[in-house]
């Protein structure tokens, strides 16, 4: 692997480990939105977006510690995979939580940006 690409995929590691641990963060922050887009068939909304959020600060520092990197990025795409019932939620029954509002097609691009976010989970996690 030249030395560009390298650099490039250490900054976009780096850029997804930040992005994760602050997205994890707002869980405990501001909780109300993310317990908004809970599906109604699940229960213990609020536990789980403390759950949810926990993980996503433990797999955000997880990417930057290189013997587990690999296990965080398998668990970020597991993680997307897990949330992906709630983008849907909220796409089609047009859920418009306070600070998240969206169009509907808005609503429906950030489900469909759900694999864009694994394979960049993946892509920058992988051994070298």
């Amino acid at each position: 692997m030249s030395e560009r690409r390298r650099r490039t995929k250490a900054i976009l590691r780096a850029l997804l480990g930040v992005v994760m641990v602050l997205a994890g963060l707002m869980h405990f922050v501001n909780p109300e939105p993310y317990v908004m887009m809970m599906p109604d068939y699940l229960p213990w909304h609020r536990p789980l977006v403390y759950i949810s959020g926990v993980i996503e600060v433990v797999l955000g520092i997880a990417v930057f510690i290189t013997p587990v990197r690999a296990r965080a990025g398998l668990g970020l795409i597991a993680l997307f995979v897990a949330v992906l019932p709630a983008n849907v939620w909220m796409a089609s029954e047009g859920i418009q939580p306070p600070g998240m509002e969206m169009s509907t097609p808005v609503a429906w691009l950030r489900v469909a940006l759900q694999p864009v976010l694994m394979y960049w989970a993946w892509a920058v996690t992988r051994p070298d």
